[in-house]
């Protein structure tokens, strides 16, 4: 994807266009783009933030999932908890 390509979508993001965020929100997950899916989960993308979840369990990420439990996500609460529970609160 270029560059042109990328300010494309992100133009159609801006406008609400949902499958320009969806996009995004993928092409973010495979860079590892943690900044770019947090600002997706703020604009209410459930899938940024399982993405966020499956990056942060991936890589033992305990603040950003606590940061998410902390927004309200249970299902990184959950994650969270089943990292305590395996290697004990940080």
């Amino acid at each position: 994807m270029t560059d042109d390509d990328l300010t494309e979508l992100r133009a159609q993001a801006d406008q609400g266009g949902q499958d320009a965020i969806d996009q995004l929100v993928e092409l973010a997950a495979e860079r590892g783009d943690l900044e770019e899916l947090r600002r997706f989960a703020a604009q209410g993308s459930t899938d940024a933030v399982d993405l966020l979840i499956e990056l942060a369990s991936e890589r033992g990420d305990v603040e950003e999932l606590r940061r998410l439990a902390d927004g309200g996500s249970r299902t990184a609460a959950e994650v969270l908890a089943e990292l305590e529970e395996e290697y004990g609160p940080e």
